[in-house]
């Protein structure tokens, strides 16, 4: 059996100031995971994907539109976003142990939403772990549109943004830093760095692809196993199935 944790450990796909940036600040924005040629055709099969989703994969909030497992939409453009090398190396130097694939689903963010109020991406009474976000641009992220914003470095505080009030989380809107990029463009980011979407305050929704990594021996946020269609695991490639834990 091939040892595909000592394979994604020994890449060397992102320059040595990629790396020191996602240290020091806890997020990095990597261009070009998807060429501009094949932006207008993977945003064509992003919209079909959501569209055809089951009422059980679906949330609608009151700023986004959640589908839930992007892994199971029978697209093998949406099979290279997370066996990206980039992305597994920035995995493994942040986690630092064999890891797997906890979600990845589609969000668009609704036109004329407001900010999300800043968070990190475990439960108020949940044990924090190495986990790494990340988020495809399937639009630009602009100032404007709703762009993820962080707040550079937080991911070494212990304090929880959960727990924090209104006024006292005010008082960090100041430092956050909105991360802008071209669709096709990847963020990548530590899961305990604060972050949540800018406002939309465009006529237009603003769509990506997002998910995480977490330690192979934690809890998944989609049971990948129980979901796998007969094509999906005929289609996907070895890493594919060890990312997947299946």
């Amino acid at each position: 059996m091939q040892d595909w944790f000592s394979e994604i450990s020994k890449s060397c796909e992102l320059p040595t100031t990629i790396l020191q940036k996602l240290d020091d600040k806890g997020f990095v924005v990597i261009p070009g995971l998807i060429a501009s040629a094949d932006l207008s055709q993977l945003a064509a099969k992003y919209d079909s994907a959501v569209a055809a989703a089951l009422a059980d994969d679906v949330k609608i909030g009151s700023t986004t539109t959640r589908v839930n497992d992007f892994v199971n939409r029978g697209r093998v453009e949406f099979d290279a976003i997370y066996i990206y090398p980039p992305l597994l190396e920035a995995s493994f130097r942040v986690i630092g142990q064999a890891f797997k694939l906890s979600s990845m689903h589609a969000r668009t963010l609704h036109s004329h939403s407001r900010a999300q109020k800043l968070h990190i991406d475990f439960k108020s009474d949940e044990e924090r772990f190495s986990m790494v976000g990340f988020i495809l641009m399937i639009d630009d992220f602009l100032k404007d549109n709703g762009a993820t914003r962080f707040v550079p470095g937080s991911q070494r505080w212990s304090s929880d943004p959960d727990k924090l009030t209104s006024e006292a989380l005010a008082e960090y809107e100041s430092q956050t830093q909105i991360t802008c990029g071209q669709a096709g463009s990847m963020i990548v980011f530590n899961g305990s760095v604060w972050h949540g979407h800018a406002a939309n305050t465009t006529d237009t929704t603003r769509r990506s692809i997002q998910g995480a990594f977490i330690p192979r021996d934690a809890q998944a946020g989609t049971d990948f196993r129980s979901r796998m269609r007969a094509e999906t695991f005929a289609r996907i490639s070895p890493l594919a199935k060890y990312l997947l834990a299946i």
